[in-house]
């Protein structure tokens, strides 16, 4: 073979040519082709610029593959689908999804890969081994490319802006994620149920549905997660860990998610409309939840009683009931709760917290639900009707609880004595008959009462004012 350069660089031009790398780097044994690209490697030098946006990079190969976002040039494309590619190692990968190959395997768990690289992330869950670390948290990663996605949530930069709406995004790929919110593709379909998902992600959380597998487990208390994204998320219930902070009110919270949806109650923005009411919602998540209540669909069913629920969410807080299960507990009072909502609500008990005021009279509420409903006293708004006798109520809440004047239901019962009631509350202040239990004692005389409204009602006999 005659080679058209140079005799002087003719040998390293050869070592190219037979992909020799005699120049091995032992801190990673990572192994170059020849002593300059050694030097950049070690150096970070990134001497090749692009003219468009002035992002720097260490050879001019990765350079004419960046260009590729700004010309979209794809040249190289697929034989089976026609999708295009920029370069021709990202269409082989895209290939395997047609071949299904997985040539790679993990020796510790025998999950197989359909490339190398995928294969030497995944083996990093097994060796703990995270070799990028954020300079402004510590917190390491798998991949350069992970770690770089994470930096842009101290930073706050957001490149990548939607056409549509104008909504600035940190990745491509979230990007693209949220452009499916305009075009409503759903390109993934379960072979289960035939849902269709707008990410291959999504799809495969979805399937943990129909399969029941939960792969990642806690190590604190053994409880079993279908994704390790929901790990991460249930772990800081152990570590207590809210690294992501609102710079409105300084609430710490756990997810960057959680974070965002907080920050509509500052803007106020509510994106998300019903179609079918045109009520607006801050998350698309809260929006999916209301839509039930117009096609009446409730494909979550209790094994136990048969009661069904519109999302997975709120079937697994009522089969508490069954269980008795309350892994909750308030550090005050010891008293437990099913979910960490609820013994939210119930902290402001102790530390009398009101944050919901009323704008007509100024009376402080500890929750957002309860500041609507009393706000109905306001505007005499009673949109829930009871479909049985035509009365209407001002919230969904009392709504049911009137449902089961009509019904007879009574589901909360009396351990002691099998009475039945109507609701929990009721069934709480029946069981201090058995107990004796008086927790509201009155500041004059300090005598105890078993509910609030009997402390309220003695009171007056203090202050003088009629019942």
């Amino acid at each position: 073979m005659e080679c058209e350069q140079q005799d002087n660089s003719l040998t390293g031009h050869q070592k190219v040519i037979k992909e020799e790398k005699p120049f091995p780097y032992e801190e990673y044994g990572k192994v170059f082709s020849s002593n300059v690209t050694l030097l950049i490697h070690h150096t970070e030098e990134k001497p090749f610029s692009c003219n468009e946006c002035g992002k720097g990079f260490s050879t001019k190969q990765k350079l004419k593959i960046h260009q590729t976002v700004h010309t979209g040039e794809k040249p190289f494309k697929c034989t089976e689908c026609g999708k295009g590619f920029s370069t021709k190692h990202q269409l082989k990968l895209h290939q395997a999804v047609h071949t299904g190959e997985k040539p790679f395997m993990c020796a510790e768990c025998g999950k197989c890969f359909s490339t190398k690289q995928q294969h030497k992330i995944h083996h990093m869950t097994h060796t703990g081994e995270k070799p990028f670390t954020c300079t402004e948290c510590s917190r390491g990663f798998y991949t350069k490319r992970d770690l770089k996605m994470h930096q842009t949530v101290h930073t706050g930069e957001k490149p990548f802006t939607c056409t549509e709406c104008a909504k600035g995004f940190s990745t491509k790929q979230k990007l693209k994620i949220h452009q499916i919110v305009h075009t409503g593709e759903k390109p993934f379909t379960c072979t289960e149920c035939a849902k269709g998902f707008s990410t291959k992600h999504q799809l495969k959380v979805h399937q943990a549905v129909h399969t029941g597998e939960k792969p990642f487990t806690c190590t604190e208390c053994s409880k079993g997660f279908s994704t390790k994204h929901q790990l991460k998320i249930h772990q800081i219930v152990h570590t207590g860990e809210k690294p992501f902070t609102c710079t409105e009110c300084y609430k710490g919270f756990c997810t960057m998610q959680k974070l965002t949806r907080h920050q509509t109650v500052h803007t106020g923005e509510k994106p998300f409309t019903c179609t079918e009411c045109g009520k607006a919602f801050p998350t698309k998540h809260q929006l999916k939840l209301h839509q039930a209540v117009h096609i009446g669909e409730k494909p979550f069913m209790c094994a136990e009683c048969g009661k069904c629920f519109s999302t997975m969410q709120p079937l697994k807080i009522h089969q508490t009931i069954h269980t008795g299960e309350k892994p909750f507990t308030c550090t005050e009072c010891d008293k437990c709760f099913s979910t960490k909502k609820t013994l939210k609500i119930h902290q402001t008990v102790h530390t009398g917290e009101k944050p919901f005021t009323c704008t007509e009279c100024g009376k402080g509420f500890s929750r957002k639900q309860k500041l609507k409903i009393h706000l109905a006293v306001h505007t005499g708004e009673k949109p829930f009707m009871c479909t049985t006798c035509g009365k209407c109520l001002s919230s969904k809440q009392k709504l049911n609880l009137h449902h089961m004047t009509h019904t007879g239901e009574k589901p909360f019962t009396c351990t002691e004595c099998g009475k039945g009631f109507s609701r929990k509350d009721n069934l709480k202040i029946h069981q201090t008959v058995h107990t004796g239990q008086k927790p509201f004692t009155c500041t004059e005389c300090d005598k105890g009462f078993s509910t609030k409204q009997n402390l309220k009602m003695h009171q007056m006999t203090h202050t003088g004012e009629n019942p």
